[in-house]
């Protein structure tokens, strides 16, 4: 929630006398020129009463903007977004408050909130008079196809007086911020062979079990059990040493988002890389749920966000924090300089990176290769490609995308070509099934068993 106030100036107030009567509405500006054509006619011609109506003529807004000027009318408020984070498309509310903190009456005020053109209309309400220490509440919705971080504010307060003569602006200060992330569809449990779920007994062990000697101790900590004593190690080194504890490690998934802007074509929220951009959030969301530790990778080699050197996230907070950091990062990245997969494909061969998901768009030979040999250092890789032509055409997959196709698959990746349109969730379950029939090794250098969903 933001909040600010707002009140009237008194005679020393920013703007002075000048910005008051530049707040004269078309009917003040009106009245006022009416009377000072009365006036200038009565004087020209002689007639005393057409004097008169032309001073009443001038006077009113006169009146009108000297009553408004001096009411010292102090307004406090608030603005509160439910929620702050939220799918392209769907809908979120914003709920303005008004708070008249002075010891007077307002008049009839206009409020008037600034929302960027792809949230919806700029909302205006109009108040009726608010007491002493009275309150009033609003609120509206604001809606976008278009992910990205969206600024709200300044609230804006218009005070006209009760012949419509005069208005004056005051704006509040603060500003709210709108995260409108990639729309995540469910995926359905699929199996890979070779992979595991997060936990388990097919997970890697860092510590070897086959008989006393192999056992590593560490250092007694205040509260560790007595019989978890190591005698042999504590006599060996002259301090109580206590046996370590099995850590299974954490399964990991790297989600590969390739944005390069030559690997694309087309833009909105139908384009072939707004559908890559939501395809990863859905995966790094689902693999977040099942207990992965996931790595949010581009081709630019920047890893974020990361509890880590590796970048990978989920492993020591909360699968729901993990997913919000990376969606807010989904939600504002945008095309590359182009310079290829070379940068991403240096970090994956840095080490053993579990499961490989990878979202790619048009890939040359050269490009093609690169990817490729990323298959190598993964215990399984799944490739989504997406050939962007057909997406601008809405026509089939084109020939070099299946000659894409080809080198990845031949490199041991599962690669599923994306048509205009296609549902994630059956692409999902294809590549399940492909991975299966294929009989693509499964154990790599990560030791993973079972199955993983």
């Amino acid at each position: 929630m933001t909040a600010g106030e707002a009140g009237a100036p008194d005679g020393e107030g920013k703007g002075g006398v000048r910005a008051a009567l530049g707040g004269l509405t078309t009917r003040g500006r009106s009245f006022l020129a009416a009377g000072v054509a009365a006036a200038i006619c009565a004087y020209v011609l002689g007639q005393g009463d057409l004097l008169r109506v032309g001073l009443l003529l001038a006077v009113l807004p006169l009146v009108c903007v000297a009553v408004l000027y001096r009411t010292r009318h102090r307004v406090a408020g608030s603005r509160r977004l439910t929620p702050r984070r939220v799918s392209a498309g769907a809908e979120a509310r914003v709920h303005l408050r008004m708070d008249n903190v002075s010891r007077v009456p307002t008049g009839l005020l206009m409020l008037q909130d600034h929302v960027p053109y792809v949230l919806g209309p700029r909302p205006r309400f109009v108040l009726d008079r608010v007491e002493a220490g009275g309150r009033r509440e609003v609120s509206y919705r604001v809606r976008s196809d278009l992910r990205g971080r969206y600024p709200l504010g300044p609230l804006q307060l218009r005070l006209l007086d009760p012949f419509g003569m005069c208005e004056l602006t005051r704006s509040f200060g603060a500003y709210d911020t709108l995260t409108v992330i990639p729309r995540t569809e469910p995926l359905p449990p699929v199996r890979l062979a070779g992979e595991a779920s997060g936990y388990g007994d097919g997970t890697q062990r860092s510590l070897a079990l086959a008989g006393e000697d192999d056992v590593i101790p560490r250092g007694y900590r205040h509260g560790d059990d007595l019989r978890r004593v190591h005698w042999r190690s504590t006599a060996r080194y002259g301090e109580l040493m206590v046996r370590r504890e099995e850590q299974p490690q954490r399964a990991r998934c790297t989600v590969l988002l390739d944005t390069r802007q030559g690997g694309y074509q087309g833009t909105g929220p139908d384009s072939a890389f707004e559908w890559a951009v939501s395809g990863a959030a859905s995966v790094v969301v689902h693999m977040l749920e099942r207990g992965f530790a996931v790595r949010l990778l581009t081709d630019t080699g920047a890893a974020l966000p990361g509890e880590g050197p590796d970048g990978f996230a989920g492993s020591t907070q909360g699968s729901a924090d993990s997913a919000g950091l990376m969606m807010d990062m989904l939600a504002v990245v945008e095309h590359s300089d182009g310079a290829g997969l070379s940068r991403a494909y240096d970090v994956l061969r840095g080490g053993n990176e579990g499961l490989l998901v990878a979202f790619v768009g048009d890939l040359d030979e050269e490009q093609a290769a690169v990817a490729a040999r990323m298959r190598r250092r993964s215990g399984a890789a799944v490739a989504f490609v997406l050939d962007s032509g057909s997406w601008l055409t809405a026509g089939a997959v084109a020939g070099p995308v299946e000659l894409t196709l080809r080198r990845l698959r031949e490199a041991g990746w599962t690669a599923v070509a994306v048509a205009p349109g296609a549902s994630l969730p059956e692409l999902w379950r294809h590549a399940g099934r492909s991975h299966s029939e294929s009989g693509a090794p499964g154990g790599g250098p990560t030791g993973f068993s079972g199955g993983w969903s």
